[in-house]
């Protein structure tokens, strides 16, 4: 081999092996981001709390891969309307509460805030994880085309804050109230008047007299989004104690999601989960003992317990709507004789 023959052969040896030195970065970076919008039920005052946190836990952990647009109540869509634009694929994901977001399967009025199916909120994971909820929910969705289940937490308890002080039941008569849609169903038959509104407005309806009254959250909340700024009063009895929650995600969207991903968002989710466990057990208590904004009022209990027994009979209604729904409801009342078996600390009185 002469030195212009060396010198040749050097030349193309040489740009092969560079070109395969940086084709592993050529090639990562030409894959391309995959992008999610994802809605979730709360505005941004709450959002803060309730999602934010993991969603960008998530979008630094994902290291480029993918990226998820955090949007807030009735931002893109209306909540009425989420289901069905996540089905159609206007948006990936939702966070929502099956009720509010009009789910079309049967186990739907389950979602948000069921009439004391729960006293605390460690029962909503105990239900799904253990009593059997996970595989109801997960074989209703397998019913449904477009959207992917992807999990349940629990939030927190649902009472009244209003205007006006409540201490009996006869003072909830005539009262508007926003709410949501079971609960209001339920709420009617004490007079209640359940008022849909998109979440951003209630503060207004409160100050112009279009509302009386809000069931839609625990006291935390209350302050957290300035509700407690347009309300005097907060009742502690409530009617559930913790809203269930969901994250759902269009099927396709979640089809194209590579696995490590995939368990790296359900981690996120168990991290949003934890950490409204004790952001709002500790803020329940602190605000009712600590908090200037709102006074408190109570029903009697003996009272009270008729609204229970009253649920109860809403319980045995809503069981006749399908065998999968007699099923959820079986599971509820096997779990709270055993809480209530179990007695203190899991069940007082």
């Amino acid at each position: 081999m002469n030195k212009r023959q060396f010198l040749k052969t050097a030349v193309t040896t040489g740009g092969a092996v560079a070109a395969a030195a940086v084709a592993p970065h050529v090639h990562a970076a030409s894959k391309t981001k995959i992008k999610w919008r994802l809605q979730t039920y709360a505005g941004p005052a709450l959002a803060e709390h309730v999602i934010k946190p993991s969603i960008d836990a998530f979008n630094k952990a994902a290291n480029g891969e993918m990226e998820i647009e955090l949007y807030y109540a009735d931002q893109l869509v209306p909540t009425g309307e989420l289901f069905r634009a996540m089905q159609k694929g206007t948006i990936d994901a939702v966070q929502s509460d099956d009720d509010s977001i009009a789910s079309p399967v049967d186990i739907s009025v389950f979602g948000g805030y069921f009439p004391f199916a729960t006293r605390y909120s460690l029962d909503i994971p105990v239900l799904f994880n253990q009593y059997g909820l996970n595989e109801i929910w997960e074989e209703a969705y397998s019913e449904v085309k477009g959207v992917t289940w992807l999990g349940a937490g629990a939030w927190d308890p649902c009472h009244f804050a209003t205007k006006d002080p409540i201490t009996s039941l006869a003072d909830l008569k005539g009262k508007r109230v926003f709410t949501f849609p079971t609960a209001g169903r339920f709420l009617k038959r004490f007079g209640v008047v359940p008022v849909t509104l998109p979440w951003e407005d209630i503060e207004v309806a409160m100050q112009t007299g279009e509302l009386d009254g809000i069931a839609w959250s625990g006291i935390t909340e209350d302050y957290t989004v300035g509700w407690a700024d347009v309300t005097k009063y907060f009742l502690t009895n409530n009617i559930s104690g913790a809203w269930c929650g969901s994250y759902f995600a269009n099927e396709d969207a979640w089809a194209k999601v590579p696995e490590h991903l995939k368990v790296l968002f359900k981690l996120c989710m168990d991290s949003s989960h934890y950490y409204r466990q004790h952001w709002y057990w500790g803020g329940e208590a602190k605000l009712r003992t600590e908090g200037t904004k709102l006074e408190l009022t109570s029903i009697p209990d003996a009272e009270w317990a008729t609204v229970e027994a009253e649920a109860h009979k809403f319980w045995d209604e809503i069981a006749e709507v399908s065998p999968r729904t007699k099923k959820v409801v079986e599971i509820f009342k096997a779990y709270n004789e055993t809480m209530s078996k179990a007695g203190r600390p899991y069940r007082y009185g």
